[in-house]
């Protein structure tokens, strides 16, 4: 006999009957924990702190390391001595000559996202200079230039005009500047001259491979492969070295030229990148042109 259905709701549970609200929740069981929470990596939810992958944020970040003002180009003449007046010591300086350097363009951070100055030296005749880049000097009304270069500088105020010379006096005696060239290139070259490797055993048990790099890779362990960036024997030199805070001793600017302490990297007549220090405070002269002149000057180049 099947059983008989309910008649009246009085006999039905009264947890059916209440809301949901009065029924009594189980609380689930679990460990507290007592650090607070990690931030999202996401970064999302508030009391955040705001995301700093943006060109802009990037830009604040090198602001202390760009430099004030442009750099300039010249050629590595050779290299001489001086003496000091008051100890008489006698040290080794190299001899930069710098020959038509002139502000071709500048780049902004409204068009291109960053403030920068091309900056070109010496002369090239049309006839070797391709069209595109004929017109790229016919814009700015320069003569063709032999090297262009590209200096960033941390705000408008580094623009100098398209047009202007920059001559030695654009750095003082006494100041740093950071020098770049291209080093001499050496041809191929070993592991013990390359990457300063001490190579094999003089004796017991090497026959003729005193001077080889060794075993290059692994059996089994790396993948049985030589890791991409491994130092062997190769090509050596021909890429850009940068020789920070070198003095500049004496500026000639009727002559051109820049006489720095010591040793920079290159070979007799290759270009070179002269910039401010960045090690260094920056130097207390003119950031652009048009400051550097006298009143007198900068009134009759204004009007």
């Amino acid at each position: 006999m099947a059983p008989k259905s309910c008649q009246s709701f009085l006999h039905l549970p009264f947890a059916f009957l209440a809301p949901r609200l009065f029924v009594q929740n189980v609380p689930k069981r679990g460990i507290k924990s007592i650090s607070k929470p990690r931030p999202n990596r996401f970064n999302q939810g508030p009391n955040l702190p705001t995301l700093e992958s943006t060109a802009a944020a990037a830009l604040e970040r090198k602001r202390f390391t760009t430099p004030l003002r442009t750099g300039a180009l010249g050629i590595k003449k050779g290299m001489t001595a001086m003496y000091e007046a008051e100890t008489g010591r006698r040290f080794p300086c190299t001899v930069v000559q710098m020959d038509q350097v002139q502000v071709v363009s500048h780049k902004t951070r409204q068009r291109h996202g960053y403030f920068a100055v091309q900056v070109g030296c010496g002369w090239k005749h049309p006839s070797n200079v391709t069209r595109p880049l004929l017109g790229h000097f016919a814009e700015s009304e320069v003569s063709p230039k032999r090297h262009l270069v590209e200096f960033k500088v941390r705000d408008e105020t580094g623009l100098l005009g398209i047009g202007e010379m920059i001559g030695a006096s654009w750095f003082q005696e006494g100041q740093y500047i950071d020098a770049r060239a291209n080093s001499r290139g050496m041809g191929f070259a070993g592991g013990m001259k390359r990457h300063g490797f001490s190579g094999q055993p003089a004796s017991h048990g090497v026959s003729l491979t005193h001077r080889s790099m060794g075993s290059a890779g692994q059996s089994q362990g790396g993948g049985s492969r030589v890791y991409p960036g491994k130092k062997m024997a190769g090509r050596m030199g021909g890429h850009q070295v940068t020789t920070q805070n070198v003095k500049v001793v004496k500026v000639d600017d009727e002559k051109g030229l820049v006489v720095l302490q010591g040793s920079i990297p290159g070979p007799d007549g290759c270009l070179v990148k002269l910039s401010d220090a960045i090690k260094k405070p920056w130097p207390t002269v003119p950031v652009n042109l048009l400051q550097a002149q006298p009143a007198v000057d900068r009134a009759a180049a204004t009007a």
